[in-house]
């Protein structure tokens, strides 16, 4: 048996499965493969690779899945750890390039929108799955007329926007780490801070060429690089030359208009009209908040009981391959993946397209990191979570106890440079897809790598006497001022392990990230109207820390941090208002004087929910 790596972007669930040892030799597997080229209704003709069962002799269901990052290469379904176990237990498995990527004729669009319904010729990712999924059933013999689709990012954005105007046929999807807000949460905005690297890199990637392309950087760390790059004016002017759309984009639509509202999933989202189970990983460096957003929705109208999510310990699309035992320098103490993959996913399927099983799948069923232990509930969030307030105070500490007249001081302060911005993740920092870039794992660094800058603010608890488990929904609620008149505050939620951590000696004192996010605080009361930040003003800032189920462990700390750069992954915010950050000069960069308040009148605490 022959082993390789099969190298391929990291977005793509490809890269995350096939690096994992895989046979190549077709002879191996029990599945035939064959090639075509599938019409679509305007004529446009989609490459398409379809595996079956060799010697088969019973109707068996479609597994479906659609992508931008290439499928000629894939290996046959038994030959890799993300769909062994469905194949072990008999598919026809399809994927398939869609528009304009690789082998696929027509137009590539990011996020195609959605087509007009008044016309009858229009098409969308909509329309192409479901003429797929018609063509299958008309043409390939064997098949006992039901389909799935399932997939990671990208390809679980196609999998739940197939499933928006389903051909009848499909039955049950999972959309999994798919986007829902590329302003709000997802790829390449954070409430509305805009990811600069992920943002730059990615859409050189996908639209340099038909085909996937690492942009040439010419050094291995970039922070230096985009730190000389300057203004976000300078990307069209140096080195993309308005030649690329979704850059273009980022630069035309600086706020929450209409383009970023029609392309989120809340807006394309209904009702669910086939069973549906998102799938999410709580340190998804990628689409966190995607998953959770579009379980949301659709929850809301989800009157057959046809919505579900699955959450657990994992990285983007890290269930899909290994054991998922550990990530990073944590340790899981089971194999959180492959259980995910035999145990959920294949008895998903299984039951909505083969009718095996009692199909009992719990409403939502998510990862318990701390204890270590698979949780299941009736709803997500818990109802019976309860809200408690963490609060800042002087000196650095953090309290359930609310300030009072005691407090020493009201606030904290630091100086945020955008010339000096804080890393993101040790460095160097190596381009998102490049060679051995550790970006997979960057939000469970050690946070003690920035712990003691001037410009990064920190406040524990003591030390906890009983565990404390966060169940559901986080808010950072702050109270803050600048001397700017725009901010970005980063706010992070870590867990402080003991100073003699006797477990694992090597993890004494590590600070393991649970939640974060930015805010851009020009958004501060409407994301679709900025407005200038009064220099010194105090005011109130929301920002949603999403879904968490963490016990922090007696013996452990909690602990908060703020910031103001998080750079490259955020832009730096010139600090002074500028209607379209895009058109920023270099002169528009200013240093900014930041505090945080935590007294009696303006209390700045983490929002939680606790669960006994």
């Amino acid at each position: 048996m022959r082993h390789t790596i099969f190298k391929i972007t990291l977005l793509s669930i490809s890269l995350i499965v096939f690096r994992n040892s895989y046979s190549q030799n077709a002879n191996e597997s029990k599945y035939e493969r064959q090639e075509i080229l599938i019409t679509m209704r305007d004529g446009i003709k989609l490459n398409t690779v379809i595996f079956s069962p060799k010697n088969n002799n019973e109707d068996l269901p479609f597994l479906f899945l659609r992508t931008p990052y290439g499928v000629s290469e894939y290996p046959a379904p038994d030959q890799m750890p993300y769909t062994k176990d469905m194949a072990d237990d008999k598919y026809i498995f399809v994927f398939q390039d869609i528009r304009g990527r690789y082998k696929s004729e027509g137009k590539f669009e990011m996020q195609r929108f959605n087509r007009d319904k008044k016309n009858p010729a229009a098409i969308d990712e909509s329309t192409d799955a479901y003429d797929t999924i018609d063509w299958l059933i008309k043409n390939i013999k064997n098949n006992n007329g039901k389909a799935g689709m399932y997939g990671v990012s990208y390809d679980g954005w196609t999998t739940i926007i197939g499933a928006v105007d389903p051909h009848p046929a499909l039955k049950a999807v999972s959309e999994q780490a798919s986007p829902s807000d590329m302003f709000l949460g997802d790829d390449f905005h954070h409430n509305g801070a805009f990811r600069l690297s992920y943002g730059f890199e990615y859409a050189f990637m996908e639209e340099a060429s038909k085909t996937d392309t690492l942009f040439p950087f010419g050094v291995y760390d970039t922070y230096d690089w985009y730190l000389k790059l300057g203004s976000l004016a300078n990307v069209n002017k140096k080195y993309f030359f308005n030649k690329l759309p979704s850059w273009n984009d980022f630069a035309n639509h600086p706020n929450y208009d209409e383009f970023w509202q029609k392309q989120s999933l809340p807006y394309r989202l209904d009702s669910p009209r086939v069973y549906t189970m998102h799938v999410a990983g709580w340190w998804d460096q990628e689409d966190f908040y995607g998953p959770q957003k579009a379980y949301e929705t659709l929850e809301k109208k989800d009157k057959e009981h046809k919505n579900f999510i699955v959450i657990g310990p994992w990285n983007h699309g890290g269930w899909a391959g290994g054991s998922g035992n550990k990530l990073g320098n944590i340790k899981f103490d089971t194999s959180t993946a492959s259980d995910y993959r035999r145990d959920i996913q294949a008895k998903w399927f299984a039951y909505y397209l083969k009718g095996k099983g009692d199909g009992n799948f719990a409403e939502a069923f998510t990862f318990q990191t701390g204890s270590n232990q698979w949780k299941s509930y009736n709803n997500w969030p818990p109802a019976e979570a309860k809200k408690t307030n963490l609060y800042l105070h002087a000196n650095g500490k953090l309290s359930f106890e609310k300030p009072d007249a005691t407090e020493t001081k009201a606030f904290d302060s630091y100086i945020s440079d955008p010339s000096h911005p804080v890393p993101y993740r040790p460095r160097p920092i190596e381009e998102t897809y490049g060679p051995g870039s550790r970006w997979y794992t960057w939000l469970l660094e050690d946070q003690r790598f920035v712990h003691n800058r001037p410009d990064v603010l920190s406040w524990e608890t003591d030390t906890l006497k009983e565990d404390v488990t966060i169940t559901g929904n986080l808010w950072a609620k702050l109270f803050a001022a600048t001397s700017g008149t725009d901010a970005d505050w980063i706010v992070k939620l870590i867990d402080v392990y003991p100073d003699q951590y006797e477990k694992e000696p090597k993890m004494s004192g590590y600070q393991l990230m649970i939640a974060n996010d930015v805010f851009r605080g020009r958004f501060r009361k409407n994301f679709s109207i900025p407005t200038p930040v009064v220099p010194n003003k105090v005011e109130a800032y929301s920002i949603d820390l999403h879904g968490i189920n963490h016990v922090f462990k007696k013996g452990h700390k909690i602990m908060v941090q703020v910031q103001s750069t998080w750079f490259p992954i955020i832009d730096r915010n010139p600090q002074k208002y500028i209607p379209n950050i895009f058109e920023a000069k270099e002169s528009d960069f200013i240093i900014a004087d930041q505090k945080i308040y935590h007294s009696i009148q303006f209390q700045s605490y983490i929002e939680m929910s606790i669960v006994k």
